[in-house]
């Protein structure tokens, strides 16, 4: 199976600069509207069989347009969705830089729960294990290896490629993930 983990286009809380979270009513900014319509175009001429997609509406509107010239119902998986930040959601990043938890969350995330929150390590979990049932949903669906693709969000993509380098989560801060990327 080839997965390709694609995070949403740039939305309204990437250019505000806020933890967007599980907020609903997040969309995509223009740029990522953009961005959405590109991805179609890049990604629309591979054999994908199928887009499977978080909940949270920046990932609905990222998936659509590719969908739509794939010709496939996006799957909505609630193993993708984004980490559940509690307290710290909706809140300014250069105000939780401050906090003392942000150092945990950027040097020992696999020991960092938000106040209110989840778990980083236990994101990891869902997220790897949604992934692969999807693997092993396509494959028995297909009788063969496919190519799909994930839309999910930067922490959550992030730890799904440190499981697959073998990586502790604790180094998946090195792991740069942009939007639409």
């Amino acid at each position: 199976m080839t997965v390709i983990l694609l995070r949403h286009g740039r939305s309204t809380a990437n250019t505000a600069r806020t933890l967007a979270g599980r907020t609903p009513g997040v969309a995509l900014d223009e740029t990522g509207r953009a961005q959405a319509e590109d991805l179609a175009v890049r990604l629309g001429a591979l054999p994908v069989e199928a887009v499977v997609r978080s909940p949270l509406l920046r990932c609905r509107e990222t998936v659509e347009p590719l969908a739509s010239v794939l010709g496939v119902e996006p799957v909505i998986e609630d193993g993708l969705v984004e980490v559940d930040y509690g307290a710290w959601t909706g809140r300014v990043l250069s105000e939780l830089a401050e906090e003392q938890i942000w150092s945990v969350v950027q040097q020992h995330p696999s020991s960092a729960v938000f106040p209110e929150g989840e778990a980083m390590a236990e994101m990891a979990v869902r997220a790897v294990a949604a992934v692969r049932a999807h693997d092993r949903r396509l494959a028995e669906a297909a009788g063969r290896d496919v190519l799909w693709v994930a839309c999910s969000h930067g922490d959550v993509i992030k730890a799904v490629i440190a499981d697959a380098y073998g990586m502790h989560l604790d180094q998946f801060q090195r792991i740069v993930v942009e939007p639409a990327s």
